[in-house]
């Protein structure tokens, strides 16, 4: 019987050894391909490197497919909430245009600091040329807000300059986006504008950093309304609101409105704390919704929206109230009830109390007109509120702080209510007084005209001065340049960067200028009772940044080296240094140009100081003096 050979026994019956099979990559399955190029340590250069070697594997790191799409989600993690699950996306595209989108708002962020920088800081700064240009980029805006957060959330203590100009540039680029939110909403019909949306916003605004959502805060109350359910359950087991009531449902028996309200009131205000701040009224925080769920404290206005909220989801609906000085809301005990004797008032504040008519009046200490009891629309909501913080940055101490909060409650207002003539001077004046954005200032003057001709007078001295300004900003004055080896500097003893104790109040800091003798006026130096210090006005002062948020000047004789450097958590630090190096802060390029020879000063303070008790590593020293040779 014939027997079959191989051709593998074949040749070794012939004396000869076969070749053996080999497989290359591109044999692999595709699905196999795509799991080995999806390797974490895989970089878009070697993907990129991959798909040229042959048409292959060109076919399998197509732009539409899982290699690129896990490059760009291991590269960007952030972005995924933008798009679907498994949806068909160009991720090579995608890639590239965020990539691009990195480099253009890197190099227009580094480039702010040499366009803007000013020795003395600008309260209330804003660089709204170059907010524009980002803007008119036309690039996707989730891009521009994740590299700007990308530099952000980089090495704390590096790139500082960096840091600042892009915290301030996303600052304005969700402001943006939420003043369109605002406009969007205001355009609904009256009856579809929910409060709580509308003080979402608000707080949204003056905290375009915080992660404040409606989908949070909504959340939250969603908590608060079961806890409430479960109050009822005990009182009432068969109460309506225990099951989902459709859609605007009230309901009308008042009896089981009673019930809502009395469980509310337990739940909010015994079990969970809630209170009115009579401690801290004046303090911002309360106006912020989710401020006031953090803390369970807030002003009359931020409490009743909650209060409200809560009872409108729950089947009570109640009607906000504009009572002057405490805000209020009101209950109907009758269908349709007009006369202001038909409504029961409910104070937020004072731990959901119902008050009649008249007991309102004991809250304020005097008689009001039948007007004041009657409800008022979300819009006009918003507008209280956001007064209540234009007051509050009225109050404030003229730091940047309080600027801040002046100028977002007038973008707030004036976003509501464009035509009020007094708020629009007022934000016309702040920018004035500010030195910013002289070209909005001129716009709001115009608007100002058209709606009151008879501020005549005081839109033409801002108008006058306002061009002024525009012309000295188109022939800037060359900053001074401050060398230490100059005679009248040489009894200058501290450097830029070197951080510092007060020695009479205590507060630690770090110097950003100084001044061969005080350059202030005669006034200040009388208040300050600079006459009292041993060498008077006639020694050398210091520009500080100071821990607490404050810049001050300080006098030679009050200042002493810090024993302990440590960070100053001052928001203007970045404006002026670029690092914290441990022992004191490198002064940025801008900074260096003014006093050319104080980081080699710094640097080598710092080594006599500190670093004959603990020597730094030789790599940072020769950094160090390296930078400093630059410098020169």
């Amino acid at each position: 019987m014939a027997t079959s050979v191989s051709r593998e026994e074949q040749l070794t019956l012939n004396g000869t050894v076969p070749e053996p099979h080999t497989k290359k990559l591109t044999d692999l399955p595709t699905e196999l391909l795509e799991y080995i190029l999806c390797f974490p340590a895989l970089k878009h250069v070697d993907v990129c490197n991959v798909s040229c070697c042959c048409k292959r594997l060109h076919d399998v790191c197509h732009g539409s497919g899982k290699v690129w799409g896990n490059q760009y989600k291991l590269r960007w993690p952030r972005l995924q909430r933008f798009y679907r699950q498994n949806e068909s996306c160009d991720w090579l595209r995608e890639y590239k245009t965020r990539h691009r989108v990195g480099i253009q708002i890197r190099r227009t962020v580094e480039s702010i600091s040499k366009r803007f920088f000013t020795e003395v800081p600008c309260v209330g700064q804003v660089l709204g040329d170059s907010f524009a240009e980002i803007e008119s980029l036309g690039m996707p805006g989730h891009f521009c807000e994740d590299e700007l957060l990308f530099i952000l959330n980089s090495d704390k203590r590096k790139n500082l300059t960096l840091k600042y100009y892009a915290k301030k540039i996303l600052y304005f680029l969700r402001q943006q986006n939420i003043l369109r939110s605002l406009k969007s909403f205001l355009e609904q019909p009256a009856e579809q504008q929910l409060a709580l949306e509308g003080a979402v916003l608000v707080d949204q605004y003056c905290n375009p950093l915080a992660d404040v959502t409606l989908d949070s805060i909504s959340l939250q109350l969603d908590e608060i309304r079961e806890k409430v359910k479960k109050m009822l359950r005990i009182k009432n087991p068969s109460h309506p609101s225990l099951r989902a009531l459709p859609g605007d449902r009230v309901l009308e028996d008042l009896e089981l409105q009673r019930q809502v309200l009395c469980a509310l009131n337990t739940v909010l205000y015994e079990q969970l704390q809630y209170k009115g701040n009579e401690c801290d009224y004046y303090n911002p925080l309360n106006s912020y919704i989710h401020q006031v769920l953090l803390r369970r404290t807030g002003i009359p206005i931020s409490l009743s929206v909650l209060y409200m909220t809560l009872a409108w989801r729950l089947g009570v609906q109640l009607e906000p109230v504009n009572f002057p000085n405490h805000f209020l809301l009101r209950w109907s005990q009758r269908p349709r009830g007009q006369d202001i004797y038909d409504f029961v008032y409910i104070d937020a504040f004072g731990k959901g109390k119902q008050l009649t008519a008249k007991e309102c009046e004991y809250l304020i200490g005097h008689q009001v007109t039948a007007d004041y009891y009657s409800s008022i629309s979300t819009t006009e909501v918003l507008l209280r509120m956001v007064g209540n913080l234009l007051n509050i940055g009225k109050r404030g101490e003229g730091n940047e702080k309080s600027y801040q909060l002046l100028r977002d409650s007038l973008d707030l207002y004036l976003t509501i209510n464009p035509d009020n003539v007094q708020y629009l001077l007022l934000q016309a004046r702040l920018y004035f007084h500010l030195g910013i954005w002289p070209e909005k200032v001129l716009d709001i003057l115009q608007h100002i005209q058209a709606l009151d001709p008879s501020q005549h007078g005081a839109v033409g001295y801002l108008v006058q001065h306002t061009l002024e300004h525009i012309q000295h900003k188109k022939h800037p004055v060359t900053p001074e340049v401050k060398r230490r080896g100059a005679p009248e500097h040489l009894e200058v003893q501290y450097s830029v960067g070197l951080i510092m104790k007060h020695k009479r109040s205590g507060y630690n800091c770090v110097i950003y200028g100084w001044d061969p003798k005080c350059t202030m006026s005669q006034e200040w130096i009388t208040t300050m009772r600079v006459h009292q210090l041993s060498s008077g006005a006639n020694q050398p002062f210091y520009n500080v940044l100071v821990q607490d948020g404050t810049c001050r000047y300080a006098a030679q004789e009050n200042l002493e080296p810090h024993s302990s450097p440590l960070e100053i958590g001052h928001p203007e630090v970045g404006r002026y240094f670029s690092e914290f190096a441990e022992t004191h802060y490198v002064a940025n390029e801008e900074l260096q140009t003014r006093y050319p020879e104080d980081t080699g000063e710094t640097l080598g303070a710092v080594q006599e100081l500190y670093h004959r008790l603990s020597p730094a590593p030789e790599s940072q020293t020769e950094a160090a003096a390296a930078a400093a040779r630059n410098s020169h």
